[in-house]
C-alpha cells in the first residue's frame, strides 16, 4: 500500500476522463483514503509500471507491460464509431501519405494507427517519433496522429482526418477501447466497491462536470457536455472486451 496507507491513483488529464475525476474527488468514502493526480496516458502507464501509483487509468497497449495487472473496474475510455480526439491530420488521402508522426502523449492510438495502417489501410509510411510541436510538421505528404484535448484544436483544419476509433469499427466491426483502469497489486475488495461507486457516480453527474468546465473554460468552443455522453463511451462491456482482446492479440505482431 502507498504512503501512509494511501491509495495512489494516476488518471488521464483528457476531457474525456472528467466525469472519472469528478466521482473520486466528490466521494465521501475515498477522499480520505486516494491521492490522484492527473498525467498524459504515457505517464499513466509509466507510473503503474514503476509502482509509484497502485491504480492508473493506464493505455491498453500498456496492460502487458504492468506486473501482476488486473483490470478493477467495468468503466473504461472507448468508443463505438467516431471518438473525435484522437485523428490523423493530412493534407493529402492516405494513399498519398509518405511520413506519419506519431503522438508522444499516446501508446495505445500509436500502435492501432500502425495497425490499421498495415492491415486496413493497406499503406506503408514511415513513421516518426513526434516531440513537442511536432504538429507543426503536417504539409505535403507528412501526417500526424494528434490525440486528447489538442486534436479539437485541428479539426476541420486540414484536407483529410481520419477518426481511428471510426477506422477501427470499419475495420473489426468493434467498439475500441483505449483506456481502462488497472491496479497492479491486489487490493480490498471494499475500496474496489467504493472505487467503483466513485466513477458511477461521476458518469451520472456528467451535466454537472460539464457545467463547471464550461464556467472553468468560457473560451472552449466545444460541446463539453454532448462529448462526453455520445462520443464516449464509459461501460467495459461484452463488446469492447471482445474489441480489447482483438487489439491485445494483434499487438503482438506489431
Amino acid at each position: 500500500m502507498s504512503l501512509k496507507g494511501k491509495i495512489k491513483i494516476s488518471a488521464v488529464s483528457y476531457l474525456n476522463t472528467l466525469p472519472f475525476h469528478f466521482g473520486l474527488e466528490n466521494s465521501d468514502s475515498l477522499n480520505q483514503r486516494i491521492i490522484l493526480s492527473k498525467d498524459i496516458p504515457s505517464v499513466c502507464a509509466d507510473k503503474l509500471i514503476k509502482e509509484e501509483v497502485d491504480i492508473g487509468l493506464i493505455p491498453v497497449a500498456a496492460i502487458n507491460k504492468i506486473p501482476n495487472a488486473r483490470i478493477i473496474s467495468n468503466y473504461c475510455i472507448g468508443a463505438v464509431g467516431k471518438v473525435k480526439s484522437v485523428l490523423l491530420f493530412s493534407h493529402v488521402p492516405l494513399k498519398e501519405i509518405k511520413r506519419i508522426y506519431l503522438d508522444y502523449q499516446s501508446r495505445t492510438s500509436v500502435n492501432l494507427i500502425r495497425i490499421l495502417a498495415r492491415d486496413f489501410w493497406k499503406i506503408d509510411p514511415e513513421f516518426i517519433q513526434g516531440t513537442e510541436g511536432y504538429e507543426q510538421k503536417i504539409s505535403a505528404s507528412n501526417a500526424a496522429l494528434i490525440i486528447g484535448d489538442r486534436a479539437f484544436d485541428y479539426m476541420n483544419t486540414f484536407n483529410y482526418e481520419y477518426d481511428l476509433s471510426e477506422e477501427w469499427m470499419k475495420f473489426q466491426s468493434l467498439p475500441f477501447v483505449f483506456a481502462v483502469w488497472v491496479a497492479n497489486k491486489e487490493l480490498p475488495e471494499e475500496f474496489i466497491r467504493q472505487f467503483n461507486e466513485a466513477l458511477r457516480s461521476g458518469l451520472d453527474s456528467i451535466d454537472a462536470v460539464s457545467e463547471q468546465f464550461k464556467n472553468e473554460h468560457p473560451d472552449v468552443t466545444i460541446d463539453v457536455n454532448n462529448y462526453l455522453k455520445n462520443d464516449i463511451s464509459f461501460i467495459l462491456d461484452v463488446e469492447k472486451r471482445k474489441a480489447l482482446e482483438t487489439f491485445l492479440r494483434m499487438l503482438k505482431s506489431i
